[in-house]
């Protein structure tokens, strides 16, 4: 081939490449620090944890008391089928029966919030107690409590049909890194394809046991 082709086919290449870095390199990666923009939700006037915002990490105290801390997903990564955090619990409860109402208390839950596409734009701007009254809302819980086999799913006591726990520690002090594949899960605990992630809760629950727990959540990404 004559310089003048290898110009042409390299002019070409050069105008392909965004094209096939777009198809070759992974999915968006989104870290989620922890830096004001969640906002606690109370399930009772007298009863709070204590959150601690640092950015990278997000320190918890729950003396006796059950909440949650919650933010919307940047539309950027609804479609996020990945999750990847650290966590670490220096004062547990006790293990319990998590499909117990009213019985159920765990160190830690992170609430992966999902609704059907066609709904994601009705939802913009309004509060978890909104989207948990949704019938079509589907939540994945993974849970830091309990007692039992890794990745067993447990019916939610309080989202009847609409949310599973994926158990991923027993109750107990430690440190982990953790990776779960939202796609899978949510497959094996509702039977279908997910539809758009709109939403993350973190919470802590000692109120049943009157325990204290003191644990730390950190390096929170989507991909």
């Amino acid at each position: 081939m004559n310089q003048g082709g290898v110009d042409v086919v390299s002019d070409r290449m050069r105008h392909l490449m965004p094209l096939l870095a777009c198809v070759l390199l992974p999915s968006t990666l989104l870290a989620l620090p922890f830096d004001g923009s969640w906002r606690e939700q109370r399930f009772s006037l007298f009863s709070s944890n204590d959150y601690t915002q640092r950015g990278a990490a997000l320190e918890i105290v729950s003396d006796g008391a059950v909440s949650l801390l919650w933010r919307a997903v940047p539309a950027e990564v609804r479609g996020a089928r990945q999750a990847m955090w650290r966590w670490q619990v220096d004062q547990s409860v006790p293990a319990t029966d998590l499909a117990r109402k009213g019985g159920d208390d765990r160190n830690m839950s992170l609430y992966f919030v999902f609704l059907p596409n066609d709904l994601v734009a009705e939802a913009e701007g309004r509060p978890i107690r909104w989207l948990l009254k949704r019938p079509e809302v589907r939540v994945l819980l993974y849970v830091w409590g309990g007692k039992g086999a890794r990745g067993r799913l447990v019916p939610s006591p309080y989202l009847l049909g609409q949310g599973t726990s994926v158990v991923l520690r027993d109750a107990g002090t430690g440190a982990f890194a953790e990776t779960v594949d939202l796609a899978t899960d949510y497959r094996r605990a509702f039977g279908h394809e997910a539809g758009a992630l709109v939403g993350l809760a973190v919470s802590s629950d000692g109120d049943d046991t009157g325990s204290v727990v003191r644990a730390t959540l950190s390096e929170l990404e989507l991909r």
